[in-house]
């Protein structure tokens, strides 16, 4: 059984599993600082100084708090200001992923449009063809 699950972890579509998913967190904090650190601020500045990580409505009548950390310390709050970041964050992974894919098809489509070059012909042709010529320059 071990040996069978060393085969089945070792197939080339497990390993690139693996790495697409380790490569996918890493570009997701990216571009989770990106959403956070770039565009929500230019966003928030555009809108009057709207920070949409504090937006939220309280679901219990104990929470008083103003920002989104001390309210659901005191209580069931709903988050939509976190949904909009993560929202935004989303179309941009998934634009980004969309750019990528077209372009490999692109170059893909590219190599599938090169026409091959035609195969060589058979030894005994060419060596009917070196005769040919040999015959046509004693003429």
């Amino acid at each position: 059984m071990l040996k069978e699950f060393k085969e089945f972890a070792m197939k080339g579509n497990v390993v690139d599993l693996a790495v697409a998913v380790i490569i996918g967190g890493a570009f997701s904090l990216i571009v989770k600082s990106l959403v956070d650190d770039i565009i929500m601020p230019i966003v928030g500045y555009i809108f009057g100084g709207m920070d949409f990580s504090n937006y939220f409505l309280p679901l219990s009548d104990k929470v008083t708090a103003t920002t989104l950390a001390e309210a659901k310390k005191q209580g069931a709050v709903l988050a939509y200001g976190n949904f909009i970041t993560v929202t935004v964050n989303f179309i941009i992974i998934a634009f980004v992923i969309f750019l990528l894919v077209k372009g490999l098809n692109s170059l893909r489509r590219k190599e599938e449009e090169k026409p091959a070059e035609p195969p060589a012909p058979p030894r005994e042709e060419q060596l009917l063809e070196e005769i040919r010529d040999l015959l046509a320059k004693k003429s």
